[in-house]
């Protein structure tokens, strides 16, 4: 998907963009990924399906914090727009920067202020009821993000198998103390096996 010509507005615009997401990213940045799908692969055509999807399964894959996926979306935008070479290589970068610091400046300033001041005031009825409330609120974002990542594949109809093991594990999770690295084990090997 090379070829790609971002002018310095769009670098802005998208630097904006992640600011504002920034603030809506209320269980992690991996809860916006529909609202990133539908800018850079629906509306703008910066990434493509494959790239989207690719650079969120890498960095959910890779050790460390979740929002690493940003960075990998920044890096495609920007080798879209640089072409291979040097120039791919600057342009990545850029994109990473533009990307990370656009959706990590605005939380964590917010989120260190936020914290500060609950902590101080944690007794208060309505720093509780805002904690129980946004619970619900999280896990709708990030069942919203799954949904957006297994209708790519275009196979609901075919893929249940995947969302009875992924409905299972949910349960699993909420009902049990039973650790989330052996249901990954089990899920790794379901899948080695070929039967998911």
């Amino acid at each position: 998907m090379t070829g790609l010509v971002l002018q310095p507005l769009d670098w802005l615009n998208l630097f904006v963009y992640f600011l504002s997401l920034s603030l809506l990213a209320v269980g992690g940045a991996i809860a916006t990924a529909p609202e990133m799908h539908r800018l850079l692969v629906e509306r703008q055509g910066w990434l493509s399906e494959m790239q989207f999807n690719a650079s969120i399964a890498l960095a959910q894959a890779a050790p460390g914090p979740n929002v690493l996926f940003i960075a990998l979306l920044g890096w495609n935008v920007g080798l879209n727009a640089g072409g291979t070479g040097a120039m791919g290589w600057l342009y990545g970068l850029l994109g990473m920067a533009v990307c990370m610091l656009g959706i990590m400046v605005p939380s964590s300033t917010l989120t260190w202020l936020a914290t500060r001041w609950a902590h101080k005031h944690r007794e208060r009825r309505g720093v509780r009821a805002f904690k129980q409330g946004m619970a619900p609120i999280v896990i709708g974002l990030v069942m919203a993000t799954a949904w957006v990542l297994g209708r790519a594949q275009g196979q609901l109809a075919s893929d249940w198998p995947l969302w009875l093991l992924t409905a299972a594990t949910m349960l699993l999770v909420w009902r049990t103390r039973l650790h989330l690295l052996w249901m990954l084990g089990a899920g790794a090997l379901l899948g080695a096996m070929g039967w998911i």
